[in-house]
């Protein structure tokens, strides 16, 4: 198994996480609001964080991103991203189960929001025990999912 390591993100990593974001999520982001180009580069900066962004190596290259906020009732798993030629190698899912460890470990439950697109994460965080919790955002576009058991009834929609 590829050990993976992780490392606080540098300002120097800001365009390697722009085109990270690019070749893992701009297809969705394309079928959801379009590519544009600039648009993108001005929500990465306004998003990209150093201090809170960690980037995800295997053998000593870099092959994604992850971003976890501990918050007083949750992990929120805010942003994990590998560049697709390293996808379904079980990076991602090895990353994932330590957070669902440690939130177990903290009685607290792991959260996070994928797009309605991603039928792909979607799909892994199931697998991994994440449920549908509910929609939101302009059109439905996001599905929070959560380890908290879902409430019984339809998914709330807001």
């Amino acid at each position: 198994m590829t050990a993976i390591g992780l490392r606080p993100a540098t300002s120097a990593d800001s365009e390697y996480c722009f085109q990270l974001h690019k070749a893992a999520m701009g297809a969705y982001i394309t079928a959801v609001w379009g590519w544009d180009e600039q648009t993108q580069r001005d929500l990465h900066t306004g998003a990209f964080n150093p201090d809170r962004w960690q980037i995800i190596t295997t053998g000593g290259t870099k092959v994604g991103i992850l971003h976890v906020e501990c918050r007083p009732t949750e992990i929120y798993l805010a942003r994990i991203e590998l560049h697709p030629d390293h996808q379904g190698r079980g990076i991602g899912s090895r990353l994932i189960r330590t957070l669902l460890h440690q939130a177990r470990q903290q009685g607290q439950d792991l959260t996070l929001d994928v797009l309605a697109v991603n039928q792909r994460a979607q799909t892994l965080y199931r697998r991994l025990g994440l449920h549908e919790i509910s929609h939101h955002g302009e059109n439905d576009i996001k599905i929070r999912m959560s380890t908290k058991p879902p409430q019984p009834g339809p998914i709330h929609r807001s």
